[in-house]
């Protein structure tokens, strides 16, 4: 059980490294793995998923420094 929970705290320390250091990928991907889910389920989870996306744009977002919204 404790080599297992190693091994999964070491592979999410490796993909919040990645997010930080491509979030337009983290980003990119994300929104394309929500399109294909939404297609796949025919919208009947589309509020999750959308939610889903936008807690992910936030944190990829925060991570940069970058405002949540864009300022005029």
């Amino acid at each position: 059980m404790i080599k297992k929970l190693t091994a999964l705290a070491g592979t999410a320390a490796a993909a919040r490294g990645y997010i930080r250091k491509n979030p337009e990928k983290v980003n990119a991907l994300a929104s394309k793995a929500g399109a294909f889910v939404d297609k796949r389920t025919n919208g009947k989870y589309h509020d999750k998923i959308d939610n889903a996306l936008h807690k992910v744009r936030n944190a990829t977002t925060k991570q940069h420094g970058k405002p949540d919204t864009p300022q005029p």
